[in-house]
């Protein structure tokens, strides 16, 4: 046999073994006992606060709120404005690199445990469980022909997956301002009804019909992930060394030439993406370690050590070389060092919120009028913002070193209801001869909560 052949045999041999689910199959996972299923029911558990969010109050008024109409976001005793969009940058940029780091460490533990595709196909797989039965009783009823009893299982299941994911886009909703008075009266708007069902349909199409493929080739992170990861990154891992040559043993038996893995499978079944981890890693892998559960059970039935599958390094498990402290590894500490910046730019700026805002606007056509008896005026917008939500009255001054300069108008107390941003034109005049060097003017706004100051200039011919 020619090494061309050889190559070409191994080409195709490879292309047997990787795993592309383009939707023809559906998984059924098997669900056994251990304690990564009871981290992945703990992240379950973790997405309640997103059901029960809506219905906390603060100072009598919804604590998170997404108030579109006034563009406002209330977070308890926070209210963020659209002048404040930075953080959201700091927030995105944080949310980036926080996954980064969790892929670098332990790979893609956010897809196993924290993602909402996984949380809310965990729930739809296990009332389908409930309802059909074991993964076998499943299979062998998706096969079967119609008939009554499969309709009423089928039309009880869809029924429950609709009504859950219809209260997760009503849920969502709640988020914005509507109620489930406003459902229920009618009285929505066709955005909100587009909304709630384009939310409610994703979760019922992706959760119960894709999922694993929803893994394999929608999400963009599965082919990202690769970059992330190093030798150093802790992964579900086969022991290759320990387990091949694989072989069907029996509790107590020692065969000459076997490994550990008696070939059982169990890894495959209980995987949500049919990922055969004994293949290595592969891109569906979702590091969620109900691998680990399924061979270590079966490992201690039949009297051997835990840790065929287990968590590890590239590093260590090839190598034999112990996992680096964080601090050692380069990619760790800068994406680290990121994250610190941008949590403390986020903390600091959520810290110093001010209650309102202010900014002078100088009137550039023309920077100056000259008038009748020679004095020089200067036209300013000012403009006001309230960021509390009380009306608020404010009072306006100033202070220049510019001598006899003189407001054309008296100040009085401005009331500027709550959100909203106030324009007050002032028109300040003086003559030239008293302009000095120093012709800068400092506007102060003073109201119960704040005082702020902004510092412009007064201009005249001598400026130019």
């Amino acid at each position: 046999m020619t090494d061309k052949k050889i190559q070409v045999e191994g080409l195709y041999e490879e292309g047997e073994q990787w795993v592309q689910n383009l939707g023809d199959e559906t998984i059924h996972a098997k669900r056994m006992k251990g304690k990564f299923r009871n981290f992945k029911w703990l992240a379950i558990i973790g997405w309640l606060p997103f059901f029960v969010g809506p219905y906390f109050t603060w100072n009598d008024k919804q604590a998170i709120l997404f108030d579109i109409d006034k563009r406002q976001y209330h977070l308890f005793n926070i209210t963020i404005f659209p002048q404040d969009i930075w953080m959201l940058t700091m927030v995105l940029l944080f949310l980036a690199i926080l996954l980064a780091v969790m892929t670098t460490i332990l790979g893609r533990v956010f897809c196993g445990y924290f993602c909402f595709q996984t949380i809310w196909t965990d729930i739809f797989t296990k009332i389908e469980q409930w309802i059909e039965g074991t993964p076998v009783q499943q299979r062998k009823l998706d096969k079967a022909p119609m008939s009554v009893n499969k309709f009423k299982l089928k039309l009880a299941k869809h029924a429950i997956w609709i009504v859950i994911a219809f209260f997760s886009g009503i849920t969502w909703m709640l988020y914005f301002g509507v109620s489930w008075a406003d459902y229920f009266k009618g009285d929505v708007t066709s955005t909100t009804i587009a909304i709630t069902a384009i939310i409610a349909l994703g979760a019922y199409v992706f959760a119960g019909f894709m999922r694993e493929q929803t893994c394999l080739w929608i999400c963009p992170y599965a082919r990202i992930q690769g970059a992330m990861v190093d030798d150093q990154s802790i992964l579900p891992t086969y022991d290759h060394y320990r387990g091949e040559q694989r072989g069907r043993l029996k509790r107590g038996e020692f065969v000459e030439g076997f490994g550990d893995c008696i070939d059982c499978h169990q890894c495959v079944a209980v995987c949500p993406t049919g990922v055969d981890i004994r293949k290595g890693q592969e891109y569906g892998c979702i590091t969620c370690g109900l691998c680990i559960d399924a061979c270590d059970s079966v490992m201690k039935k039949v009297g051997k050590p835990k840790g065929l599958i287990r968590y590890t390094s590239l590093a260590e498990m090839k190598f034999n070389k112990p996992i680096k402290a964080l601090y050692k590894r380069p990619r760790v500490v800068i994406y680290m060092s990121i994250l610190l910046v941008a949590l403390s730019v986020l903390t600091c700026g959520i810290l110093n919120l001010d209650q309102m805002d202010l900014k002078v606007l100088h009137d550039r056509q023309p920077l100056f009028v000259q008038l009748s008896d020679g004095s020089i005026r200067n036209k300013y917008k000012l403009k006001i913002m309230n960021k509390t939500d009380k009306v608020m009255p404010i009072n306006i001054s100033f202070s220049s070193k510019i001598e006899n300069l003189k407001s054309k108008k008296a100040f009085k107390t401005v009331m500027i209801p709550s959100g909203n941003i106030k324009s007050i034109y002032v028109y300040l005049t003086a003559f030239e001869s008293d302009v000095g060097a120093d012709n800068d003017v400092v506007f102060m706004v003073k109201s119960e909560q704040a005082t702020l100051e902004y510092k412009t200039s007064f201009f005249t011919s001598k400026s130019m």
